[in-house]
């Protein structure tokens, strides 16, 4: 007999698979093109070999140049020829200085060509975040499996791929299986993958040169960002803070892989921060607080920068009293020995899920006639918060200011609110409140009582049984996405979303066993995940933290951006538009559909004197984008017009629960074939054993889960946050994978 999970009453309605996580959810693909076409790269002609690894080898990879071990100033000189690092320069500004695409012409842009990579990457679970990075004619770029590809800039030709081969039963993910990108330096290619692991590629053959284990996934510790290139080191966060991991970040030594030193986001006995955690318990030793992206360096002052996620359990904070340090937070530390010098924490004790997954920037500016030596940080809350990178105080005003309190959730007496507006509205409208009374209301279990909903005080209302509606929600404002600063209009330009959520607490304690495998939350309502979102695309003043122009979008703005000397700034669209607006006035300039979700961010660089934008169109899990695996390089005398559209974003609700008109084609449904369907398109969301382990539903406590028509039905049309499969999935792999669910996960009932 399979062991059935309790959940609280009046959660969930047998017949709607609401997701109640949906910063968790990978929501899979709207569709995945497959196919050639003679817009592309390569053709069939390539000489490949594989080696006795398992590198797939280019004959052409011969030509590949070895990169040297990076100085400072190399890394803190601004990309012309090269983009050698994830964020441009050590310092994170996504800023090109080049000048030849402007305002006047960005028009004309082209594709000189575009490269599909072989497939990987491209089921439902999987997300396209990585930002490309460019080194002597050569692309590198990797996948959300961990592939990382090599390829010619003239050619476009792949000139060798790195399979990662992930353990697909893998189940401590968060929020789709991505890499957002790689790291050069030393001859070497670093990528950190979601089994824990970091590894050192050649960077002229993609042969592992030594890899080295970070956190085990067993334990809930993955890597999805970019490790850092510095002094010789390899640096790199950990995720997981939904898992009850402890964060950390680790310096490995570039050449041999052996730990440098190491840092944890969640204080030890002794050390700075620790009596910001309960005395009595072990809260500090899975108190969350991971790092989702590359840090800055400001090699001047030898200190790293860096901010983390939310504290654990995300949603409960009645075990883990006081501000919780160093979660929430901006912290530097002295970057040749990992040793503390400030930090900042933008949300005290914080039981919203309001982390900091965006990358920091750093940036010099006047401010009152004093030259600053800033650094910024677009939070979930909405916020930019503007600090001096010296000292960690505010460059602007931030104060600390009362807020709503409950003293079962342990909350924090104040919060640091900026002088400045947040880029997100924080009011809840009644239409919220009744959009989410809606869904509390079709979600409840025959018989059971809906709670009651109520519109929250402000951002930091504290919630319990009650559904508490705020805004933004668990989403953001601002989630992963890269910022981009543009030193001469010293505007930042910021995507994000305002997600609205119904907060409510469970109060379950998860069992000290289950710490690291299982997802440890609370519970949330909330709209149907990240790409119906209302999305806003803005440009933030770096001397007063005013907003400049905004754009308002009817879908969340879910990638990064890059800006230009020549007065551009490039940013993605969930529709697979990738977009050039007027850096000054927010004007767009151009758009060109690249056939999947445009949700990564966008590179410049120069080759042979001649300027070119690098794209990965591969499309997002969490945004319900179209999936692809596609690479474009874009250049003013390109002849490549635009891709056919994949799909439209969606937020897989408007068909839910239709029969489809049209019979299938299927046969009986193969559980045991229906295992593999649902390891690559449903276990990122349900978990491995589908009792939601990573933050979906708990299909076990669900009765209509056990009905095949009602499955299938689900599977075709989705609904509630989850997408459509029609089209995505073969009508026998439909038939495969609700057999798998009745008869593996459900047992029939």
């Amino acid at each position: 007999m399979k062991r059935k999970r309790r959940i609280p009453d009046a959660v969930l309605e047998a017949g709607i698979w609401l997701l109640f996580f949906a910063l968790l959810v990978p929501a899979g693909f709207v569709g995945y093109v497959i196919g050639r076409d003679g817009d592309e790269a390569g053709g069939e002609a390539q000489r490949v070999t594989v080696s006795a690894d398992g590198v797939l080898l280019s004959a052409e990879a011969e030509t590949i140049g070895s990169a040297p071990a990076f100085t400072a100033d190399d890394l803190t000189a601004e990309p012309r020829e090269s983009w050698i690092t994830n964020g441009g320069t050590l310092f994170n500004q996504r800023y090109s200085p080049l000048e030849e695409i402007d305002a006047s012409n960005v028009s004309e842009l082209k594709g000189v060509w575009r490269q599909r990579l072989r497939g990987s990457g491209a089921a439902a679970k999987y997300s396209a975040e990585a930002q490309p990075i460019v080194h002597d004619g050569v692309i590198y770029v990797v996948t959300g499996a961990d592939d990382v590809f090599a390829i010619g800039v003239e050619t476009g030709q792949i000139l060798w791929q790195y399979e990662a081969k992930l353990d697909q039963k893998i189940n401590t993910v968060c929020c789709g299986w991505t890499s957002r990108g790689v790291a050069l330096g030393d001859g070497k290619v670093f990528v950190g993958q979601l089994d824990g692991i970091l590894v050192a590629l050649d960077q002229k053959t993609g042969k592992v040169v030594w890899s080295t284990p970070v956190g085990r996934w067993q334990e809930g510790y993955t890597i999805t960002s970019a490790p850092l290139y510095y002094d010789g080191m390899v640096i790199t966060g950990i995720s997981g803070g939904e898992f009850s991991i402890r964060g950390r970040v680790q310096a490995y030594d570039a050449g041999t892989g052996e730990e440098v030193w190491r840092f944890y986001t969640v204080p030890g006995p002794g050390e700075t921060g620790h009596d910001t955690w309960p005395q009595g318990n072990d809260a500090w030793t899975h108190g969350g607080a991971p790092v989702w992206q590359t840090p800055a360096v400001d090699p001047e002052l030898g200190l790293i920068y860096f901010s983390t996620g939310n504290g654990s359990p995300d949603l409960d904070g009645s075990g883990r009293a006081g501000d919780n340090l160093f979660a929430a937070s901006i912290v530097a530390l002295e970057a040749k020995t990992g040793t503390y010098r400030w930090h900042f924490q933008q949300v005290h004790h914080d039981i919203w899920d309001y982390d900091a997954p965006s990358p920091v920037v750093l940036f010099d500016v006047e401010i009152d006639g004093e030259q600053r030596k800033g650094l910024a940080e677009a939070s979930k809350t909405g916020w930019l918060y503007l600090l001096d990178r010296e000292t960690g105080e505010p460059l602007l005003p931030i104060e600390e200011q009362p807020v709503p309190q409950d003293a079962r959730q342990k909350t924090s007496p104040t919060q640091p609110i900026p002088s400045y507006p947040p880029f997100i509205d924080h009011e809840v409208t009644d239409e919220d409140v009744a959009m989410i009374r809606e869904i509390a209301e079709g979600n409840t279990k025959p018989g059971a009582q809906t709670p009651r909903v109520i519109k929250g005080e402000g951002i930091y209302t504290p919630f319990n049984e009650d559904i508490t509606v705020i805004v933004p929600g668990p989403q953001g404002g601002t989630n992963w996405q890269p910022v981009s600063y543009n030193p001469n209009t010293e505007l930042f330009y910021v995507c994000g979303m305002r997600a609205v959520a119904g907060y409510t607490r469970s109060g379950d304690v998860l069992a000290e066993a289950e710490r690291g495998q299982t997802a440890d939350l609370g519970s949330v309502f909330t709209t149907t995940g990240f790409g119906v979102q209302q999305g806003v695309f803005v440009a933030i003043d770096a001397t007063t933290g005013e907003i400049e122009w905004r754009k308002d979008w009817p879908e969340s703005c879910y990638s990064g951006s890059v800006t230009t000397a020549g007065g551009l700034v490039f940013v993605g669209r969930n529709g697979g538009e990738l977009q050039a607006y007027d850096a000054e006035n927010g004007d767009e300039r151009w758009s060109f559909q690249t056939g999947a979700g445009a949700n990564t961010t966008p590179t410049v660089f120069e080759h042979e004197g001649k300027q070119y934008v690098v794209f990965y169109s591969g499309g997002n899990s969490l945004a319900a984008s179209a999936h692809g695996d596609s690479v474009w390089l874009f250049s003013l005398d390109g002849t490549l017009g635009p891709a056919t559209a994949a799909g439209e974003a969606e937020e897989g609700g408007e068909h839910a629960g239709q029969v489809p008109e049209e019979p299938t084609n299927a046969g009986d449904g193969d559980a045991a074939a229906g295992e593999a369907v649902w390891t690559a398109n449903c276990s990122g969301c349900h978990g491995l054993s589908g009792t939601g382990a990573n933050g979906g539903p708990d299909l076990t406590a669900i009765p209509t889960a056990s009905d095949a028509d009602r499955v299938r039905q689900k599977v075709l049309n989705g609904g509630g946050g989850m997408p459509a499969f029609e089209g995505t999935l073969s009508d026998q792999e439909i038939a495969d994978v609700t057999e798998y669910v009745v008869e593996r996960i459900t047992d029939g009932g």
